[in-house]
């Protein structure tokens, strides 16, 4: 795991400043949208634009996920260099048999340094550390000092900083709950587990990485402790439980703005229920705001322009986290054995090109590349009728 080499103490100088635009948060949303910035021009007319990402930790230092995602994401981002697997499978177990689902695209576990290593070289912005403590107007209060700008985002994740109310707080937000072991070791197969006895409802997972297990457990209930289940699992294949990282994930999608702040990833609750995928959609949505933003600085919209297309862009996708929050909800109340039954009767490749395919459309990597994905503000009837 990285070892900390973030600035401490006397190293800590004042920090102050006004900036064209202020990103907090500099994971997976925070360095896709510095990306899209990149080049920009001031407002003013002078040079190119001031931009500053802010984040507690140094670029790479603090892995925040299991880091596994589409691997066409991370090929049109330019993030190849740092895929360490690639799979072409899903292997689900039950207590009542086993399944090898064909995926229609393929998925990759990654080095998360190299990764935002790769994303950071990609943008032009300034670069500090700094724990951001909130917001008053336009003016961002951080450990080192007060930074003004008229844009502000927060990237910071689900504590969702810089919005004016308090926010919420586990057990009783919207969350999941995930923790993961990091053991030395190889293996051939993206699995996960949906079996009660290690979490009653969730799944618990295996993400090989060539030379090391990203073994863990999500909880769809906050109030269920999973560092129990997470040892148990990782006993079970063999490994050692060392090396831990947990988070809470989000489960709901929130406002993607707010007072005048633009909200990204996790703060705006872009992580895809059941699945808890988080880092596609914090590629995805972080982009879309940048290039919202990259308008404003360019003279081509205000910034009253950029936040209601932004939240549009965002709430648009609502119906379809809504659908998969049920069906993050129904998963648990399905008896285990006719669970088992329906995972052996979804094999078909048919079927796995449509839901899957449909899946990764949620949040295209095309998108990425330039295309301008506009989407669906309702499902078809086919696919209501099919859910």
């Amino acid at each position: 795991m990285p070892k900390r080499q973030t600035k401490l103490g006397a190293a800590r100088t004042p920090l102050s400043g006004a900036y064209d635009l202020v990103v907090c948060g500099a994971s997976f949303a925070g360095l896709a949208l510095a990306r899209e910035l990149a080049g920009a021009p001031s407002p003013s007319g002078r040079g190119a634009a001031r931009v500053l990402v802010l984040d507690r930790y140094e670029v790479g230092e603090r892995q925040t996920s299991a880091c596994a995602a589409p691997t066409e994401w991370l090929r049109v981002l330019g993030l190849e260099p740092s895929i360490k697997q690639t799979f072409g499978e899903l292997v689900v177990h039950t207590p009542h048999g086993t399944t090898r689902n064909r995926l229609p695209w393929t998925f990759s576990t990654f080095d998360y340094r190299t990764l935002c290593a790769l994303l950071a070289e990609q943008n032009d912005a300034e670069f500090e550390t700094a724990k951001v403590n909130g917001r008053t107007d336009t003016v961002v209060h951080t450990d080192r000092g007060d930074l003004s700008a008229p844009l502000i985002v927060d990237a910071l994740g689900w504590r969702r900083m810089l919005a004016s109310d308090e926010g919420y707080q586990p057990p009783d937000a919207p969350l999941s709950r995930g923790l993961e072991v990091h053991p030395d070791g190889s293996g051939e197969d993206l699995a996960i587990w949906i079996d009660r006895s290690y979490v009653p409802a969730g799944y618990a997972w295996s993400f090989p990485a060539r030379d090391e297990l990203r073994i863990g457990v999500g909880s769809f209930d906050p109030r269920f402790h999973v560092k129990d289940p997470t040892v148990q699992i990782a006993e079970d294949l063999g490994s050692d439980a060392i090396r831990y990282q947990g988070n809470w994930i989000p489960h709901q999608l929130r406002p993607a703005t707010e007072d005048g702040v633009f909200f990204i990833g996790d703060s705006a609750g872009h992580c895809l229920p059941l699945t808890a995928e988080g880092i596609r959609t914090a590629f995805y949505f972080g982009i879309a705001c940048g290039r919202e933003l990259r308008r404003v600085l360019e003279g081509r919209a205000t910034r009253a322009t950029a936040l209601r297309r932004y939240h549009a862009f965002s709430a648009a996708h609502e119906w379809q986290f809504k659908w998969m929050l049920r069906a993050q909800q129904a998963v648990p109340r399905v008896p285990p054995r006719l669970l088992a039954l329906a995972l052996r009767g979804l094999e078909s490749k048919t079927f796995l090109d449509w839901s899957f395919g449909h899946y990764l459309g949620i949040a295209h990597p095309s998108f990425a590349a330039g295309h301008q994905q506009q989407p669906r503000l309702a499902p078809p009837v086919a696919e209501r009728a099919a859910a």
